[in-house]
């Protein structure tokens, strides 16, 4: 058995979880799906698979919890690392071959998306704006700090994380580091739909603001870790 299987979490992307399982399956690792309390069953979307495994959270939790719940089952079934495809077809799933091969060593592995022309420039302001600040808290430049595209060693289950959106994929990276674990990046490419057809979950006031107050604390903390506190 592969010691990586696929985590998809997933929320109302209804028009493409299909496909992106599908691609996954065809890999040949073990796939598993956390629906964050869509409003239609992921299971009534995707054909049963003996390499598929299913996973509900009856009421929308966040992004970060799905991650969680995948990550817990996956170490419960005997894996070591999980890799993360955003249900919305903005990942290639055949892509994961350049992260396979970093995960060793407990790294965390961050798929770098090759931004291009049609990339809308808020996204380009977010991953500079959100590169700055994981500077500030670990030392650490790191290319994409937004992919959702990413390797993770089961071991994330034991770090001390308290935020469940999409909060939790910053704060996953700086308490990685601050525990001595190492961090990947591989270039990979990335599909964006034209403008208007894509699904976001993400709110730009409240998830902008969970992300200021998070990037708040890991300052204050990495102040405190520098006197020793």
């Amino acid at each position: 058995m592969s010691k990586t299987s696929i985590l998809i979490p997933v929320y109302n992307n209804p028009k493409t979880i299909k496909q992106v399982v599908d691609q996954s399956l065809a890999l040949d690792l073990f796939v598993i799906v956390v629906d964050d309390g869509s409003d239609i069953e992921v299971t009534y979307l995707v054909e049963k698979n003996e390499n598929l495994l299913i996973l509900r959270h009856p009421t929308n939790q966040g992004k970060g919890q799905a991650i969680l719940t995948g990550v817990a089952k996956a170490k419960e079934m005997g894996f070591e690392y999980v890799v993360t495809i955003d249900g919305d077809g903005q990942h290639y799933p055949t892509e994961i071959r350049y992260l396979l091969p970093l995960l060793k060593d407990n790294n965390i592995v961050i798929g770098n998306r090759k931004f291009k022309e049609d990339v809308p420039n808020s996204s380009k302001f977010g991953r500079g704006f959100s590169n700055f600040w994981i500077f500030v808290e670990s030392g650490k430049w790191l290319g994409d700090t937004q992919s959702g595209f990413r390797g993770y060693p089961v071991s994330i289950l034991e770090l001390d994380l308290k935020h469940s959106r999409y909060d939790f994929e910053i704060e996953v990276l700086i308490k990685h580091m601050w525990a001595k674990g190492e961090i990947k990046e591989v270039e990979i490419e990335v599909y964006y739909p034209p403008k208007g057809t894509r699904v976001s979950h993400f709110d730009k006031v409240k998830d902008n603001i969970r992300l200021s107050m998070i990037h708040t604390k890991l300052v204050s903390r990495n102040i405190l870790r520098g006197f020793g506190l």
